[in-house]
Formats: structure tokens, sequence, C-alpha cells
């Protein structure tokens, strides 16, 4: 697995956004068998390289919906689905893995090793190798998670995604912010987005009034804190953190 787009990949899977499947150079995305195909190949991309028996598969493709001849129809769309990756790939017969011929480059895991770096490198103050990774977790995590499906195990990936895209944007505001200049109104866009994506998150407040007084707008950056003040007020029933309350003061001193 890689930490982000490279030319040499074997392997390269999108799950996010528009479904991209290639293996050793060849997409195959279109030799799937449909969107249970499609389905199929993206739980056991994500679950490898542990093997999943035929009864989860059942449940990761109709959830509480089965057909009659459930176990039916997964043998033939096991067969297919074989036929289009080729048997080195999808192993197995009571339980089926997947094995992607390497280094293989798949989006989701791509945004989970990028938010990770991006984190560690805030904490260390690194606003400059914070920068990319941060940005590559939101490129990624921005995209709808496998648009067709609606099954609860791909809900619970969306779910997880959305955590990675919010804390995407938490360190790349942080990075701008640090390294100002020109990445100040990039600061801010992530800040606002951040607020939209998660109103009830007190930083993405305190990011985005650093960001407004940091080009000289101290009556947006309190009238953002007044925002926060009120819904939490009606939300929660309580007040803004030590934080923005400390940026609140020194705004006004």
């Amino acid at each position: 697995m890689t930490q982000g787009w490279r030319v040499d990949v074997s392997s390269r899977v999108q799950l996010c956004g528009r479904f991209v499947a290639e293996l050793d150079g060849r997409r195959i995305d279109s030799e799937l068998p449909g969107r249970q195909g499609r389905l199929l190949f993206g739980y056991l991309v994500l679950t490898r390289p542990a093997s999943a028996s035929r009864d989860v598969l059942v449940d990761v493709l109709w959830g509480d919906d089965p057909p009659g001849s459930a176990g039916a129809a997964l043998s033939v769309l096991v067969s297919r689905t074989r036929a289009a990756l080729g048997p080195q790939v999808l192993r197995g017969r009571s339980e089926l893995w997947l094995v992607l011929p390497e280094p293989a480059r798949v989006d989701v895991e791509v945004a989970l090793a990028a938010v990770h770096e991006a984190q560690s490198r805030v904490v260390l103050g690194d606003w400059t190798g914070a920068w990319s990774p941060a940005l590559t977790a939101q490129f990624v995590a921005r995209r709808r998670f496998l648009a067709e499906a609606d099954m609860p195990w791909v809900e619970s990936w969306r779910r997880r995604l959305g955590d990675v895209r919010i804390r995407a944007l938490e360190c790349y505001a942080q990075a701008c912010l640090h390294l100002g200049g020109t990445e100040l109104p990039a600061a801010e866009r992530a800040a606002r987005e951040l607020v939209d994506l998660a109103p009830l998150y007190e930083m993405g407040y305190v990011l985005l009034m650093r960001a407004l007084a940091g080009r000289g707008d101290v009556a947006q950056a309190l009238n953002s804190y007044e925002r926060l003040r009120v819904l939490l007020r009606e939300e929660l029933g309580v007040s803004p953190g030590p934080a923005a309350q400390a940026l609140h003061a020194e705004l006004i001193g």
C-alpha cells in the first residue's frame, strides 16, 4: 500500500466518488458483475487480508432482505467476479479473501494514512509537513463512498470517512494559519467548511476566528464567536470552552 498517488503502482482502487479498479495496469471495473460485484470487491478490498465467510457476504450484499436463494445467487456472483479479477486475486471457496497485486493504492487507505500523518505532524509543529497529507485526506474523504449503495457497512465507512474529513480540515486549517501569508485564505476556507460540517465543534470556530483576525477582519471574527455562543446555548445549554473564550478576550482586548 502507498500513501499517495504514484505512477508505478500495480493496483489502484477508488471507492470514493467514481468507482475505479485497476489490477496490474488493467482496468477491470467494467468487467465486474454490476453493482453487487462492485460491492463484493469493495468490501473484500477493505477487509483484506482477512477472509469472509459466505454468510457474512450475504449480509454484506443484501443485508436484512436477502433473496430466497441467496446462497446460489452468491455463488454465481463470486464466480463472475473471480472471472473478472482472476483466481490469483479472489481466493478461497467457503471463505473468500482478496490479494491485490502490490504495490497497491486504495483511496480509502490513503485517506486514513494521510490524516494520521497530518495529525502527527501537527503535534510536532511541522506545519509544512502537515499541509500535504491533510490536503490528500480531504481530497478523498469529501467524495461519497460507494455512492450506489446504502448497506449498513457502507454507512459505517461513510461515517468514518466523514470523521477523516473533519480531522483533515482541522489539520489543514492549522497548517495554513501557521504558514501564514498566501495560505491564510485557504485556512479560512477550510475553517468555514469545518464549521459547516460540524457546527457544534468549537475548534472550527476558533480556527475561523484566527483566520479572519489574521487577515484583519476582527469584526467578523467576533461575529463567529457570537454565532458559536448562541448555537451552544440553544442546542446544548452551555457556553463556549476556554480556547474560544480566551481568543474572544484577546480580540476585544
